[in-house]
C-alpha cells in the first residue's frame, strides 16, 4: 500500500493537470462559471425548504441553513461517485496508450469535485453569516470533516470505477443507488427525530457512513455543539476501510482493464 501511495505521489503533476483540465473544460465557456456547481444543489435546497416548511412542516429552525449544510457535502459525494465510477471508461485512450497508476483518473475526478465543494462552501459561509447563526471555535474541525468525506468518496470511487470497466450497467446502477442513498442519509431530516418513534430505523441509518459525516458538518456549522465521539471516529474508520477495500478491488481488476475497454 505504501509503495502504491509513493507511486501515485510521483504522478501528482498529472493529477494536478487532470483536475485543471476538468475544471477548465467545465467552466471555460460558462458565463456563471463555478456558480453552476452551486446552482443545482441550491435549487434542490429551495424545493426541499418549501416542501418541508409548508407541505410537511419541519420544526427545525432556520431550516434552509440546516438543509444547506447537508446538501452541499452530499452534492460533492454524489458527483464524486457518479463520475468517479466512469473515470476509467471515459478515458479509454489514456488507459490503453500510456502507463500511469490508473487510480490517478479516479483521484483527479474526486479532487475536481472537492475543489467545487470548497468553492461552494464559500457561498454557504455567506448564508450562515447572513442568517445570524455565525461560526463557533468548532470551525477548526471542518478540515477534518472535509478530509474524511474525501477519503470515503475516493474509496467508493475506486471500487465502482473498477467494477464499471467489467460491468457497464454499473454506471446506471450507481445513479439508482444514489437516488435511494440521499433518503437514507439525514439531509432533509434529523436522525434524532427518528430515535423516539422509529429507533430501529435510526440504528440502521447509523450504519450509513454519511450519517456521521453529516452530523459532523451539522455540529460544526449549524448546531455549534461538540460532535459525539462516534461521529468523529466512525467516518475515519469507514474511510480507511473503504479506501483499502476500494484499492484492493481496483488492484485485483486493473490487470485486464485494457482488454475490457
Amino acid at each position: 500500500m505504501l509503495t502504491k501511495i509513493r507511486e501515485i505521489l510521483n504522478y501528482r503533476d498529472m493529477i494536478h493537470s487532470l483536475v485543471k483540465r476538468e475544471l477548465r473544460g467545465r467552466y471555460q465557456k460558462s458565463v456563471l462559471g463555478f456558480l453552476w456547481s452551486f446552482i443545482s444543489p441550491l435549487c434542490q435546497i429551495a424545493v426541499f425548504t418549501i416542501v418541508f416548511t409548508y407541505v410537511f412542516p419541519s420544526n427545525i429552525p432556520r431550516y434552509y441553513i440546516y438543509l444547506m449544510t447537508g446538501m452541499i457535502p452530499w452534492q460533492f459525494f454524489s458527483d464524486s461517485i457518479s463520475q468517479g465510477s466512469c473515470a476509467i471508461i471515459y478515458n479509454v485512450d489514456m488507459t490503453k496508450k500510456i502507463y500511469f497508476p490508473r487510480e490517478v483518473l479516479v483521484i483527479s475526478t474526486v479532487s475536481a469535485k472537492f475543489v467545487n465543494l470548497l468553492l461552494s462552501l464559500v457561498v454557504v459561509f455567506g448564508f450562515i453569516m447572513f442568517s445570524g447563526i455565525g461560526f463557533s471555535p468548532l470551525i477548526i474541525l471542518l478540515p477534518y470533516a472535509l478530509v474524511v468525506e474525501y477519503i470515503v468518496a475516493l474509496g467508493f470511487g475506486l471500487l465502482f470505477a473498477a467494477i464499471t470497466v467489467y460491468l457497464r450497467d454499473m454506471e446506471y446502477v450507481v445513479n439508482v443507488i444514489l437516488m435511494v442513498w440521499i433518503w437514507a442519509t439525514p439531509i432533509m431530516y434529523s436522525i434524532d427525530s427518528l430515535t423516539g418513534s422509529y429507533p430501529w430505523i435510526a440504528s440502521v441509518l447509523r450504519i450509513n457512513p454519511l450519517t456521521s459525516i453529516m452530523n459532523l458538518f451539522r455540529n460544526i456549522l449549524y448546531n455549534h455543539s461538540l460532535p459525539e465521539l462516534i461521529d468523529i471516529a466512525l467516518p475515519f474508520v469507514w474511510g480507511v476501510i473503504l479506501l483499502l477495500v476500494g484499492e484492493l478491488v481496483f488492484k485485483h481488476l486493473e490487470g485486464n482493464f485494457a482488454e475490457e475497454l
